[in-house]
């Protein structure tokens, strides 16, 4: 267990105690705050704390962290599609709906769960216990190609790529509105947004380049089919980037809204092209839209 205490200043006095607590532990959920306070685990002034106390300068809070439970990555017999496979690394189709690794309310039916039974002890230790042979991600409800590695050198390998924009990865989308021009690029910072730390958010502070290529497939009444390229890949970055222009990836629940038909955003993992780590060969997949994907287009044609 983990202590912390804080002493309120002038700045929270009237303050709800849980709008004070968001903001004096930027690092956790507002839910777990909320789970914190619920379990007693909150102290105003010695006494249990609840979220409508309100806070008055020199106030003493304490917050009882619980340390964590650690997780474990276990192998699953989970059907993946495998895309191309070699003893350096492979190309896996993944499903809409399935999250690449375990993690907080995930802690197993992963991808890399699946990932572990298909490949046993040959995945690389780079990206730890809990994502093992993840070179780069995709959020659950996108679909399409990911790479593993399946061994350190190939990670890194791969990795080198990514870092230096020379790793292809395009994307195809439907997203809300019609967009005028055929093509455009969006060159937007990306970092953690201020208060919700479940987003991503355009900002100057604490961010990172981003940038997104896009270009017009085909236009319908109040929607438009992209196909994007990433030259850089931070979390949720099509997503948000498109947000930011006014043009929502249709059915983003986080950044746009949901749209009835769609499980979750019509976003498609397409393309993916590298210089194979141990060949130097050039190498490119591509996998077909989903069927979630083509029935949208056809509703949309309609």
């Amino acid at each position: 267990m983990t202590r912390q205490t804080f002493v309120a200043g002038m700045e929270q006095a009237g303050e709800r105690l849980d709008r004070a607590l968001a903001r004096l532990c930027p690092d956790q959920t507002r839910s777990g705050l909320q789970k914190l306070l619920e379990c007693g685990l909150v102290t105003l002034n010695g006494k249990p704390a609840g979220k409508h106390d309100r806070m008055r300068a020199g106030d003493e809070i304490v917050v009882e962290f619980p340390d964590p439970v650690p997780l474990e990555a276990k192998a699953q017999d989970i059907p993946i599609e495998v895309v191309y496979e070699d003893d350096d690394l492979l190309v896996v189709n993944k499903p809409q709906g399935m999250v690449v690794h375990p993690g907080a309310g995930n802690p197993d039916g992963t991808l890399v769960n699946a990932l572990l039974f298909h490949c046993g002890d040959s995945l690389s230790g780079i990206g730890g216990v809990l994502r093992p042979g993840i070179v780069h991600r995709i959020d659950k409800d996108t679909s399409g190609l990911l790479m593993v590695a399946k061994n350190d050198r190939a990670h890194q390998s791969l990795a080198a790529q990514i870092k230096a924009h020379s790793f292809l990865r395009e994307y195809e989308a439907v997203v809300c509105g019609v967009i005028k021009e055929d093509s455009g690029t969006v060159d937007a910072p990306v970092g953690r947004h201020p208060t919700n730390r479940k987003r991503m958010a355009v900002t100057q502070k604490n961010s990172r380049h981003a940038v997104t290529h896009y270009t017009v497939l085909r236009r319908y009444t109040h929607y438009t089919h992209l196909r994007l390229r990433l030259e850089t890949g931070r979390t949720h970055q099509i997503r948000l980037h498109m947000a930011y222009i006014g043009h929502p990836v249709a059915g983003d629940p986080v950044y746009g809204k949901p749209l009835c038909g769609l499980r979750g955003q019509c976003l498609h993992a397409r393309t993916l092209g590298f210089v194979h780590p141990s060949t130097g060969r050039y190498m490119e997949f591509t996998s077909e839209l989903p069927a979630y994907f083509r029935q949208f287009l056809t509703t949309l044609a309609t």
